[in-house]
């Protein structure tokens, strides 16, 4: 049931920054949600780090360290996405 849990926070957290981030993303959406799944597990790391990653009721230290760290990774991620194939689909259309 965690891998599941994984997929639905990281495609929430995928769109959410997909959402916050100004202009259009080309990346497709299973990447973004790989995208999500990676920003959730680096913000637990680093709110583990910071020690918040436990708290009394809702960890919003936590959620916010997430999703600061998809809205990087899928920024980052989108670029290298375009890099890597997007000139690739520009010829073909």
């Amino acid at each position: 049931m965690g891998w599941l849990w994984a997929i639905i926070v990281g495609f929430v957290l995928g769109l959410i920054a997909k959402a916050i981030l100004p202009g259009k993303q080309h990346s497709p959406l299973w990447l973004t949600t790989i995208f999500g799944i990676i920003g959730a597990v680096v913000g637990n790391s680093l709110a583990s780090a910071f020690g918040i990653a436990e708290t009394k009721g809702i960890d919003w230290g936590r959620h916010a360290l997430q999703i600061v760290a998809a809205i990087i990774i899928v920024g980052l991620g989108d670029m290298l996405y375009m890099a890597l194939w997007g000139n690739k689909k520009k010829q073909t259309t």
